[in-house]
């Protein structure tokens, strides 16, 4: 594709992956409208990659190979062991799972994506588009800033979250579904740990811990720092609806607006259902690192309408447990190089092939996360009667025939 006009609505993973994506396969023009003010790298959530989704998209050129992560190896699931004379304060073991991935900090991925973004895209930080559409003839878009001025565009790409602007003119009646429990999230520097009994060699840094307990589950793993050469703890903490919380509409507690008394209930949630040592390692996070997620699905029936396409979270909102949602991003931008690449110059023929090769995909990943947050959280099984041999069982009836825990292959028909 040579020359014509892209503006991608969203400046994070998918809006920076997009961008590139666009000027490697010649958009004369490229706008990336972000309504932050500033830049993202402190976002401070913790992400996972299968580390052979990673090669094939360090081959594909979407992710540097140098990029800073850490590596995983393994997954302890374990609960907590109420029975008399139980010692051990990490809980019981139910089952060590191989685990090949790596894990990132969010903005550190962020920042490496950035910076390989072509010179000659432009970014418009503090920029809110509160409109989209297309043109009565089908060869064009707009967007609507907060003043009302309509800027034209050849395409439009909406990597805008899951409140997407974009996805209400593409899906107007489509919109992300509350899956009936939270997560709590947080992070600081690992060498807090040092404070706990047993320090941070009671945890081996390739470990990923999955501590289960009844309807809920706290999965916590080392990321790297914002800064070289240091590492976070991360954690994710399943839990039923606080009582407090109110949903008028898609919405988040970010990071320091949590007031005492809620970031306590956290604490007591931690301390009455956790194993000692993993209650610790929660309640070490410091209050303005602690932030609270509604769950929420997401799937719309399309992805593009005339001019318009969606990318990642606006077009799919995956539950976590999928440990796939960077790789939806990334491997959504591949789908629309490659889409783009093939067309031979047609807008209409691009936007085809990207629906038929990630509209499916993205729909197995939502019903496979559904499927994992009923398994881990709402309907969950006894964790005090499971035994290794029970656990391995009950993991694979969820994921097999599935669209692939951490994603499929990067080129896979869905399904396969």
């Amino acid at each position: 594709m040579r020359g014509g006009s892209v503006a991608v609505v969203g400046g994070s993973i998918a809006g920076s992956a997009f961008a590139r994506a666009a000027a490697r396969q010649g958009a004369e023009r490229v706008v990336v409208l972000e309504r932050s003010p500033g830049l993202l790298e402190d976002r401070g959530v913790g992400l996972c990659m299968q580390d052979a989704r990673f090669a094939e998209l360090v081959d594909a050129g979407h992710v540097p190979a140098d990029v800073r992560r850490h590596r995983l190896a393994l997954r302890r699931w374990v609960t907590r062991d109420d029975a008399p004379g139980a010692g051990d304060a990490r809980g019981r073991r139910l089952w060590t799972q191989p685990f090949e991935f790596h894990s990132f900090h969010w903005g550190v991925l962020w920042q490496s994506l950035r910076a390989r973004t072509p010179a000659n895209v432009e970014f418009r930080l503090g920029t809110t588009v509160t409109e989209v559409g297309g043109d009565d003839d089908g060869d064009g878009a707009w967007v609507a800033d907060g003043h009302g001025a309509r800027e034209p565009y050849d395409l439009v790409i909406g990597a805008d979250g899951y409140r997407s602007a974009v996805r209400e003119a593409v899906c107007p009646q489509v919109g992300p579904e509350y899956a009936g429990y939270v997560c709590w999230r947080g992070s600081y520097d690992a060498t807090l740990l040092e404070q706990l009994p047993g320090g941070a060699r009671a945890w081996p840094e390739e470990e990923c811990a999955t501590v289960c307990y009844p309807g809920g589950q706290v999965v916590l793993y080392r990321i790297p720092g914002v800064d070289p050469g240091t590492t976070q703890v991360n954690w994710v903490f399943y839990a039923p609806t606080p009582a407090w919380l109110r949903l008028s509409g898609p919405t988040s507690i970010p990071a320091g607006a949590l007031d005492a008394g809620r970031a306590g209930e956290l604490a007591e949630l931690a301390e009455r259902r956790l194993p000692p040592y993993w209650a610790a390692v929660v309640t070490l996070t410091p209050p303005e690192r602690t932030f609270l997620q509604p769950i929420y699905d997401l799937a719309t029936p399309r992805r593009t309408a005339g001019r318009l396409l969606l990318a990642g979270d606006a077009a799919t909102v995956v539950r976590p447990h999928n440990t796939s949602g960077a790789v939806k991003a990334l491997q959504d931008a591949h789908a629309f190089e490659e889409a783009v690449r093939g067309a031979d110059g047609s807008w209409t023929a691009a936007l085809s092939v990207y629906e038929r090769e990630r509209g499916t995909a993205g729909l197995e990943l939502v019903d496979l996360g559904r499927r994992l947050g009923a398994a881990q959280v709402v309907d969950a099984p006894d964790w005090s009667a499971m035994d290794e041999s029970a656990m391995a069982d009950w993991w694979h009836r969820q994921v097999t025939g599935s669209g692939g825990f951490g994603g499929s292959p990067l080129g896979s028909r869905p399904g396969t």
